[in-house]
């Protein structure tokens, strides 16, 4: 299946996070309940008045503007994968992180210190030094020249539009304080609305190469996976696996920031070289790839960048100590360097507020 009928996999994935809505409503209730129950039973009278939780309204048509915006960014980047090769849009989709935390301080008013853009940089470096095994291994290159520039330009634009999607929907889910299920949801529907009804019909009357001379055939699509349990079980796996992908990355855009999810989102790339590795040594050598002697070094090089840059951003690692030691260490040395000098031969003596005088020179002068 070519990447429009997994876009629709994907935004039906969403679409069934909000099956769990109710649920997590319904444990919230009795939580409430319970506890409330809880204090009538001891008889104490709680601090703070705890009121019933508030569920905001099921439809939130702010959600559509990520869904789009979801849409365009995934759309400009297919586009430009025409004219480069795969490796340089891995290497450029980690500009992401950039942009997100520019938006973040534009628009959220965030304050992030020199530790933050040092831990993005740090980060980006190890994007770019993993995707560069890649370009060194590629004998052939797809286009030269303009069009190469055009899909760079595509690309960027793509990552630029995905860093404003991933900064409101931060503010969505945190100044409305909607459950990470309720924002996944409504994004996968008005997604795959907007996939069903406008997308997917306009590109089956597009001549292209699929039957009946379609650009996309989504029929054709369902009737493959009606017929093949293997890609029906396929299927599955993949709205699994997108459905607890989107809702664990909402989970961290509310509880920390949309930055740490972009951070986060870009070490899936040393997982991913990691289960490759393991499924080609102990399972089988048809799958996976092997590690490169001539190039793998500078590719784990790139996986330790990415793992010491978020761990800077996090503030793991905090430069203020390695400067602390720094100056420690130094005023360490001269305070052996005054006590060694103290206890040798070669003392200086002030005598007035202008002058200090050597003893070795009064001895040699011989007091003179």
């Amino acid at each position: 299946m070519d990447s429009n009928r997994k876009w629709k996999l994907r935004k039906f994935a969403q679409t069934l996070c909000l099956m769990g809505l109710p649920i997590q409503r319904r444990r919230e209730l009795q939580e409430y309940r319970k506890e409330i129950t809880q204090n009538e039973v001891q008889d104490v009278q709680p601090k703070i008045e705890i009121g019933p939780p508030v569920h905001a309204r099921l439809c939130q048509w702010i959600c559509i503007v990520p869904s789009c915006t979801c849409i365009l960014s995934v759309s400009l980047a297919g586009i430009g994968l025409l004219f480069i090769d795969a490796s340089i849009m891995s290497m450029l989709r980690g500009s992401v992180i950039v942009f997100a935390g520019i938006f973040s301080k534009m628009f959220l008013k965030r304050k992030l210190k020199l530790t933050h853009w040092l831990g993005m940089a740090v980060v980006i470096v190890g994007l770019v030094l993993a995707g560069c095994t890649s370009v060194f291994k590629s004998q052939d290159h797809k286009t030269i020249g303009g069009k190469t520039i055009t899909g760079i330009i595509l690309v960027i634009i793509a990552q630029v539009i995905t860093g404003a999607q991933v900064i409101l929907e931060e503010a969505i889910v945190k100044k409305r304080n909607l459950h990470p299920l309720h924002v996944v949801g409504l994004k996968g529907i008005y997604g795959f609305s907007l996939m069903s009804f406008i997308v997917l019909p306009v590109l089956y009357f597009i001549p292209g190469d699929n039957e009946h001379g379609s650009f996309e055939n989504s029929i054709d699509a369902l009737y493959q996976i009606s017929n093949s349990v293997r890609l029906f079980m396929l299927c599955l796996l993949y709205i699994a696996s997108v459905a607890l992908y989107n809702y664990f990355s909402m989970a961290v855009i509310k509880s920390l920031t949309a930055v740490h999810r972009t951070l986060i989102d870009a070490c899936r790339t040393i997982l991913v070289w990691g289960a490759g590795l393991i499924i080609y040594y102990c399972f089988s050598k048809n799958f996976g790839e092997p590690f490169d002697r001539a190039y793998g070094i500078i590719q784990i090089d790139g996986f330790l960048f990415l793992m010491i840059g978020t761990a800077m951003y996090n503030q793991l690692i905090d430069l203020r100590n390695f400067v602390s030691c720094y100056n420690f260490q130094s005023q360490e040395t001269k305070a052996v360097c005054n006590e060694s000098n103290h206890h040798s031969n070669v003392q200086y003596v002030t005598y007035s507020e202008d002058e200090t005088y050597n003893e070795r020179t009064n001895l040699l002068t011989g007091g003179r």
